[in-house]
């Protein structure tokens, strides 16, 4: 099959295809009637899951339901189309921003603040789902981190610092310095954050960071190679030793007056729960590690997905690998992704480990999060399975994901004070 081809079965056509659970392949109809999370477009899991997401940042400041109604009415008579989908979201992002520039000028900070980060939200959700990248793409993902930064200064109890992670050859990480306000130059426990193969600092920063700061731990939220402005304006494509990252993260923390450095972490989600249990490995600094979402063997992920044209559950367009990537051909996307796997690594990790993975996730089969955990290292491993019951069972909690950065953030909570690791 030409790879124009296989592109051509990206989200537009989910709906007559057969959808993959990691156990059995479902008629999309039957995936409809046995969902029992919120779908918007019924039949696409990529423009669903990418609502959900949309949704659950309300919580967290990053959206307003109105608003996302808006875009999604709007949406309704061209579900599939990656360009309506870019369209509608940045209309809506530059309204919001529109509003922020009108409250700042009349010296209103704080609406300021909460339109300018929910405008930053909405120009990178529309972003995100659309392939082959364009200038204007590239544009809007400008805007939102301008737009980010512009309302950082005034977000209620949150120090949120624009920062660079010094990295190798001369280059540097944009990251995110996130901590309650009143700890001062107190020392603090300290959470890295990976991104996942469509995330960046901006959109994880809505996915919960404010819960580790409650309980009091800081949090380094960085795009490392194959993420947000590593890829987009500095030339850095997704590579498999993220432990490079995760020591220059580690080496920067430890700079930091504000940092407890006895007591670091790192985490990930999705793609990123590969990210970080390889990082932990190699760097003995971690004292903590947790992967939100398993990610065992991600060359045989990607070998599934391009077997079956890219009818599996996707969160992003199928093309969306080669560029992260940064390689023109499927084949060499498969060459470039045999290092991915975590067999050999994973036995290496010797800090806490916390695993959590969705019963039902329609990414990632739960085999390969057993593969996973029982190959971990550590004796101290947790393996938290969200069921259908309680909510959480998608992919990275998409259904839930109030319990599932609760569960994580109170788990990072237990083991990095220093009372109870003694």
């Amino acid at each position: 099959m030409e790879r124009r081809d296989l592109f051509r079965l990206t989200a537009a056509g989910l709906a007559g295809v057969a959808v993959a659970d990691g156990k059995h392949d479902f008629p999309a109809e039957a995936q409809e009637a046995r969902e029992e999370s919120f779908m918007m477009f019924p039949g696409n899991y990529t423009w669903s899951a990418a609502v959900r997401g949309a949704i659950a940042t309300s919580l967290w400041g990053g959206s307003d339901l109105g608003e996302i109604y808006k875009v999604t009415t709007a949406l309704k008579a061209r579900v599939g189309d990656g360009h309506a989908w870019f369209d509608a979201w940045s209309a809506m992002a530059r309204k919001v921003a529109r509003l922020a520039e009108a409250a700042e000028s009349k010296g209103h900070a704080a609406t300021a603040s909460a339109a300018y980060m929910r405008a930053a939200n909405y120009f990178q959700t529309g972003e995100r789902l659309l392939q082959p990248r364009t200038e204007e793409s590239q544009q809007a993902y400008a805007s939102a981190v301008t737009l980010f930064k512009r309302g950082i200064g005034s977000v209620p109890f949150l120090s949120i610092e624009a920062v660079e992670v010094p990295f190798e050859e001369g280059k540097s990480l944009p990251a995110y310095f996130v901590k309650r306000r009143d700890t001062g130059s107190n020392r603090a426990p300290t959470v890295v954050f990976f991104d996942g193969l469509d995330i960046t600092k901006e959109l994880q920063y809505f996915r919960g960071v404010p819960e580790l700061a409650k309980r009091g731990i800081a949090c380094l939220i960085l795009d490392i190679p194959g993420t947000g402005e590593s890829i987009r304006f500095r030339g850095m494509p997704a590579r498999f030793d993220s432990d490079a990252a995760g020591t220059a993260a580690a080496s920067y923390l430890e700079t930091r007056a504000d940092v407890d450095r006895d007591r670091l972490a790192v985490t990930g989600i999705s793609l990123g729960g590969y990210y970080a249990p390889r990082a932990a490995a190699f760097e003995p600094r971690f004292k903590a590690c947790v992967s939100w979402g398993a990610i065992w063997d991600y060359h045989a992920t990607w070998k599934r997905r391009i077997e079956k044209a890219f009818a599996a559950s996707l969160s992003v367009p199928g093309e969306h690998i080669l560029w992260v990537l940064g390689v023109s051909s499927l084949d060499e996307a498969l060459k470039k992704l045999e290092d991915f796997r975590l067999a050999g690594v994973a036995e290496k990790v010797r800090c806490p480990y916390l695993l959590t993975h969705g019963e039902r996730d329609a990414q990632i089969p739960m085999e390969d999060a057993r593969a996973l955990f029982a190959a971990i290292g550590t004796t101290d491993k947790t393996f938290k399975v969200f069921t259908l019951e309680e909510g959480g069972f998608e992919h990275c909690q998409g259904d839930n994901l109030t319990i599932g950065i609760a569960y994580i953030a109170d788990w990072l909570s237990d083991k990095l004070d220093p009372r109870k690791r003694a």
